[in-house]
Order: structure tokens, then sequence, then C-alpha cells
């Protein structure tokens, strides 16, 4: 899982940390759904829009982008993505945007057709070097930083985050939600690991573990790739028996692409 789509993931299930990044109120969130949105006619996409439950004229739509590389063509495209979006949906009337830089050297130098727009109150930029461990007091920031720390400090501050939800957080689904998360990114920043020893790592009780969305949808995407496996095992059995390769691709539900690699790999 890329850092951006952890991103976008955490403002999913938490949208209140948006917010509380461009100095709002977290309790805000309760007023946006987040979105999706596919631009029509154009390979744009916004991945991060928050859109008000209601129609209003006065309440924003906001637009979240989160840079993890050097994209020198990053203000172009998102700013087209928003005006355009703007554009399609013409009932928008107010909009704020939010840019999550993983620090300064990876932001673009291409800001001068844009300048007014940076320089505006509908735009803020965050770069996540600048949160120190100050961050970690809150449990929306904390998670945000979790993120771009390295492994040396990921563990011990992954547990002082599993504390803090576990010892503030009444709501069984919102302490879940903040559990999830965390044990998701430290999964990503040691991928090398097994579920079970993070866990471990983590200090967790893997019973609750195994209760989670995060580990049923692992046995899930376990279950697949090993139904796939065992259909992909079948490809040079069928090829002996005269079927073509698009004609085992239709039966087995796969692409052209995974039978001529398996034919291959079979060769080999």
């Amino acid at each position: 899982m890329k850092t951006d789509s952890i991103f976008y993931r955490l403002f999913l299930e938490m949208p209140g940390i948006y917010f509380q990044l461009i100095g709002q109120s977290p309790t805000l969130a309760n007023s946006y759904q987040f979105h999706s949105v596919e631009i029509k006619q154009t390979a744009f996409r916004l991945d991060g829009v928050l859109v008000p439950n209601t129609e209003s004229q006065t309440t924003p739509v906001h637009f979240g982008e989160v840079q993890m590389q050097k994209d020198t063509a990053f203000y172009r495209r998102f700013f087209a993505e928003i005006f355009l979006y703007l554009y399609q949906y013409e009932e928008t009337k107010h909009w704020q945007a939010l840019v999550v830089f993983r620090n300064r050297k990876i932001e673009t130098e291409d800001t001068q057709p844009y300048e007014a727009l940076l320089n505006s109150s509908n735009v803020t930029r965050i770069y996540l070097e600048d949160l120190d461990d100050e961050a970690y007091d809150n449990l929306g920031l904390g998670i945000v930083k979790l993120i771009v720390e390295g492994q040396a400090r990921a563990v011990q501050q992954a547990k002082v985050l599993v504390a803090k939800a576990t010892a503030e957080l009444a709501d069984d689904t919102e302490r879940q939600k903040v559990l999830e998360l965390v044990k998701t990114i430290i999964l990503y920043k040691f991928q090398d690991l097994e579920p079970e020893e993070v866990i471990e790592m983590l200090g967790m009780e893997m019973e609750e573990f195994k209760k989670s969305r995060l580990y049923q949808g692992m046995q899930r995407l376990a279950r697949q790739e090993c139904i796939e496996e065992g259909k992909l095992l079948t490809v040079p059995l069928l090829l002996e028996l005269g079927l073509s390769v698009e004609e085992i691709a239709r039966r087995l539900e796969l692409t052209v692409e995974q039978v001529q690699q398996a034919a291959q790999n079979q060769s080999n």
C-alpha cells in the first residue's frame, strides 16, 4: 500500500483529521462525506473530496491531495482538476484545498502561475517534516506523523497511540478505527514481517486483532490469492488439452497476460 493511499484511507475513516490539519474543528467532519470524484471526459480523478452533507451556498467543498514524491506538474494538474470540478458542479460556490507534502524538497518550483491561489485563504499547505513530537498528544495528528516516522521510532510511537486510543476512546467503533490504522501503517513500514509479528511488536492481543476489519480483509485477500494460484496451476494442463490462451482466460476468469505468464513459467 502506498503512503498516499494510507492518507486517503485516513481521511475516509477519520475525516476530522483533515480539518485539524487546516486548523479547524474536527467536528466539522460530521457535516461532510468523503468522496473520490472522476472528472468527466478527462483523465483526471480527485481522490480526496469532502462534500457537504446538505446543499449550502456558504459551506465550502474541500479538496485534499497528498504528495510523497516530487511531481513537477503537480500544481498544474491539481488546480486544473479543481476548476474542472467547479465547472461541472455548478452548485459549488465556495471551496478550500489542502495539500500535504512529505517535506519542502518535493514541492515543485513551478508555482508562478498559481501564486495568487497559493497565497490565498483557499489553499493550505502542510509539510509533515514540521510536525514535532507534540503531535502525539493528539490521536489524529499522531497518526499523521506516524506515517512518516522511520522504523527506529515507529514502533514505540505506535505503542503510544495504541495506549492513548485504548485509554481515551470509549466508543468501540472509533477505537477500532484508530487501532486498525496504526496497525496498517506499521504493516506498511515492516513489509517483511508477518501480521502476527507486528501485533506482538505492538503489545496487542492476537484475538482482538482477528476481530478487526484489517485482519478479515487480509484473510479474504489470502483466500483470493490461493484461488488464483490454483487456477494458474491448471493452465499448462489446459494448454495440453488444446484450449487457446484466450479460451483459458475466459473460462478461469483470468487475464490473457496472466495465462501467458503461467505458460511461460511452466516452460522455464
